[in-house]
């Protein structure tokens, strides 16, 4: 059997990264893996960190023309010019995230594979206030209209309406058209990763889906849009108070649970499986998944970091 590659932007180049890509890649998986980094970082850091990786050098030019006789590690080296293995996070690694991210669009449009992963990135540095997130960058550099991030567990999954946002403007946000489209792009990428119905759950917006106010998000807004939806057939339920809805008999009904702003499902999806969840984009034209945690600054060169999020992000797409 033939297994399309897994690419890999390997993200800010100080970052823990590497570190967790070398404890990664003794597993056994399935899929030829297009690593996009730096070949001199991956030597300073493999030397310090005390790691063994080989890998073929290799291009995208190679890759598009010779696809199918891919290495089980093929690496597309971007210089990136640091003398230290480990360094600060600094603007000076903007060019050079770029331009990886740039092969990696251009090898997913030849249609070299449709499976994406990213590493960690500092959004602040590298997005420049320009994007919410990476899920926005990779939607702009695909003229992607409707996207939904999804944060994945084998046992329950959550989708903030809203990303990385700030709470002051998420209710300027919060409307029926918002809602109807992450429904539908979640229904549909669970009948077609998962052959199955899902069944989700959404949260209110204020505490207990109540307001004082003559105007209230939750009667207003999100009840008449889970009325609609319910009539159109899909598998859904809401509004649901947020400081219930992640107890456990509760949250067992759902596969996924929708939520108005990021940190009202993050916290709690990160409280109860810390590292074993991935990010997903839906919506793109490709399948793009990254670990769900950051660069991790302080933990550089310490050999120390838990890897069971780039794990899972690796096994999700290796069929």
């Amino acid at each position: 059997m033939s297994y399309k590659p897994i690419i890999i932007v390997a993200g800010e180049p100080n970052s823990i990264f590497f570190e967790l890509f070398f404890k990664v890649i003794k597993k056994k998986i399935k899929s030829p893996i297009i690593l996009i980094a730096s070949k001199k970082l991956i030597i300073k850091q493999a030397k310090i960190l005390k790691k063994k990786i080989s890998f073929s050098v290799t291009s995208e030019f190679e890759i598009i023309k010779k696809r199918n006789n891919l290495k089980r590690i093929n690496l597309v080296d971007v210089d990136f010019n640091q003398s230290i293995g480990f360094g600060k996070i600094t603007p000076r690694s903007n060019n050079y995230i770029k331009t990886c991210f740039d092969i990696a669009i251009k090898l997913l449009k030849n249609n070299v594979s449709n499976k994406f992963i990213n590493g960690p990135i500092s959004k602040k540095t590298f997005l420049k206030k320009k994007f919410n997130g990476i899920t926005e960058y990779l939607a702009n550099k695909t003229n992607t209209k409707k996207f939904a991030m999804v944060i994945y567990n084998n046992n329950l999954s959550v989708c903030p309406l809203t990303t990385h946002l700030p709470i002051k403007y998420v209710t300027k946000k919060i409307n029926k058209s918002e809602i109807i489209n992450k429904v539908k792009l979640i229904d549909k990428f669970w009948k077609n990763k998962f052959s199955k119905k899902v069944k989700i759950g959404v949260t209110g917006l204020n505490p207990h889906c109540e307001s004082v106010d003559d105007f209230n998000e939750d009667r207003s807004i999100i009840l008449p849009t889970i009325k609609k939806l319910k009539k159109l057939k899909y598998n859904i339920e809401g509004p649901l108070a947020s400081d219930t809805i992640f107890l456990k008999s509760n949250r067992k009904k759902y596969d996924l649970i929708i939520g108005m702003y990021h940190d009202q499902v993050l916290t709690p999806i990160k409280t109860l499986f810390e590292y074993d969840a991935i990010n997903i984009t839906i919506g793109l034209p490709f399948i793009r998944v990254s670990p769900d945690h950051g660069p991790n600054e302080s933990m550089l060169g310490k050999n120390k970091s838990n890897y069971l999020s780039l794990l899972n992000s690796i096994k999700f797409l290796d069929f």
